[in-house]
């Protein structure tokens, strides 16, 4: 089995140095359930003709997904990190970094640690998203392709019900622009032997 993460970041602010490359940042808002419910046309065993990228060198476009679902989950880095922007926008990143990570290993780095009472109205919170993918194989792009199809509905620019003609009409001209690898990664492998 195979497991990947997408993560997502959705804010109309920069993101810092320590998320930069590390994550889709999307300025609009997503509407997730919405997102949740595309999940469940594409989970189970399909045809994904419409989620392989050129190039893709599997004998057949026919998989089974096991897991596909969006969920929230705290921006701990830009929470963790609001005190030290001013440090890092005077390039003292290293000393930034090892405020951090000793934070992290005290555990005092918590999701509202640094939120203030009254934030400005002009800076919206990060709202950060993980999207989990669980298979046994997936074809080549396939997880970045899905992405992209739950952006566009997350976005409003699909509707749910297109995610099943999408499906259905196994070519990947069908499928919205691929979301980008900086937000794609690896969560575990795990092999089954027979013994």
């Amino acid at each position: 089995m195979h497991r990947y993460y997408y993560r997502i970041i959705v804010s109309n602010e920069p993101l810092s140095v320590f998320e930069k490359d590390r994550a889709w940042h999307l300025l609009e808002q997503l509407n997730i359930p919405a997102m949740q419910e595309a999940c469940k046309f594409l989970v189970g065993h399909h045809d994904f003709s419409s989620f392989r990228a050129s190039g893709c060198q599997a004998k057949s476009p026919i998989k089974t997904l096991d897991e596909l679902h969006v969920r929230e989950t705290p921006c701990w880095m830009s929470s963790c990190l609001q005190p030290l922007q001013k440090e890092c926008d005077k390039e003292n990143v290293r000393e930034a970094a090892d405020v951090m990570v000793q934070s992290l290993e005290k555990g005092t780095c918590r999701k509202d640690d640094h939120a203030t009472a009254n934030p400005p109205k002009e800076l919206s919170k990060p709202h950060c998203y993980v999207i989990t993918a669980r298979a046994r194989s997936f074809l080549y792009h396939q997880v970045r392709l899905m992405v992209g199809l739950l952006k566009a509905v997350g976005t409003g620019d699909l509707q749910v019900r297109d995610v099943s003609q999408i499906l259905e009409a196994r070519t990947v001209t069908k499928a919205p622009p691929m979301a980008p690898a900086c937000g794609l990664y690896l969560g575990d492998v795990k092999y089954e032997f027979e013994t």
